[in-house]
């Protein structure tokens, strides 16, 4: 946790959820000291927000319904407006990046960046274009970054065959029939028979196929996989249904499963880099994104009045020099922009 003379009056509690492993609060490091003037330039309510996020660790979930369901004194609405304006001022950034492992498998993530510095539109700019070859492996979490595959076996699929399956057997069963059941392999295969009257594998078939189609289950493949590979395209006829399915079983069988271990060692790079509205996850491919939001959203966080930005040092009041008439003078900038803009105002009128 980080200290703060005067702290916000409402912080973080240990039971902050962390988000989802990969995701969370991430920091860009490179950050100035802990201070109180971090956020001055903030609103109340802004400042109050952005001292809460600050006090998150990396991995903390940092959605707005997440914060403002943690927060005891705003809602889902006030902290989005709020997530909105803080992202304005250069402290926040949602970045979606296009993951790749060295198998070539591959997902998208939206990654959550904060900075307690406040950064430039050109700063965040470059972090973002830097992200894109930056080699994460250190950070590739087993199934993170891989492709979805739509042969993943359901929890039943890979129970061990000697394990009973109660919810299957008769509620009156006699005493004398054997406890044993038909492994989940050998149930697959009994199955076919329905399935298509081609395949009407005999029990003697069954069990002599069943370590084949075992092997199939442990690959990670399901029942209905080992039907449809044994059903698909059949021929008109089928003389030899067993000889048939072990062809089949053989030849069709799934590459093994990786070892979630090795899986994590693999490199994995990012690939691909595009900015994100934070508050509604449009992303740069279908809207412009101006300063982290999309013009929508800009449009929101605006009709909460004016947005707090660091003033550049250049634009601060400070004394004039050069020697020229009033050197010694001080001049508030903002009150003499106002002034033009006043006296222009009256001109374009006359």
């Amino acid at each position: 946790m980080v200290a703060y003379a005067n702290p916000s009056p409402a912080l973080p509690s240990p039971s902050h959820p962390m988000a989802k492993t990969g995701y969370g609060k991430r920091e860009t490091g490179d950050e100035d000291p802990h201070a109180d003037p971090d956020f001055a330039h903030l609103s109340p309510r802004d400042r109050e927000i952005a001292v809460f996020i600050d006090h998150l660790e990396d991995g903390h979930a940092m959605g707005y319904k997440v914060i403002a369901a943690h927060h005891p004194r705003y809602g889902q609405q006030a902290v989005r407006v709020s997530m909105g304006r803080i992202t304005l001022a250069g402290h926040l950034r949602w970045v979606k990046e296009h993951i790749t492992v060295e198998d070539n498998s591959m997902r998208w993530v939206t990654r959550t960046y904060w900075s307690r510095t406040p950064r430039s539109a050109a700063w965040w700019a470059e972090f973002v274009r830097a992200r894109r070859g930056k080699d994460v492996t250190g950070r590739y979490q087993p199934g993170l970054a891989r492709v979805e595959d739509a042969t993943s076996v359901a929890p039943a699929a890979v129970r061990p065959e000697a394990e009973e399956q109660p919810d299957e057997q008769p509620d009156e069963q006699p005493a004398e029939q054997p406890d044993e059941q038909p492994s989940a392999a050998y149930q697959a295969l009994a199955e076919l028979r329905a399935t298509d009257r081609r395949m009407p594998l005999s029990d003697g078939d069954c069990r002599a196929l069943e370590s084949l189609a075992t092997e199939w289950l442990s690959r990670g493949a399901s029942a209905d996989d080992i039907i449809r590979a044994l059903t698909d395209g059949l021929p008109s006829d089928v003389t030899n249904p067993g000889g048939f399915a072990r062809k089949r079983l053989e030849s069709k069988m799934p590459p093994k499963k990786t070892n979630p271990r090795e899986q994590a060692g693999r490199r994995a790079r990012v690939t691909r880099v595009i900015n994100v509205c934070g508050l509604c996850d449009a992303d740069e491919r279908t809207t412009e994104i101006v300063s982290g939001l999309c013009r929508e959203c800009l449009a929101l966080c605006e009709l909460d009045g004016p947005v707090n930005t660091p003033v550049p040092e250049t634009f601060l009041p400070g004394p004039r020099t050069g020697g020229l008439p009033g050197a010694d003078e001080v001049i508030d900038i903002t009150d003499r922009v106002d002034e033009l803009r006043r006296a222009g105002r009256l001109g374009r009128h006359r």
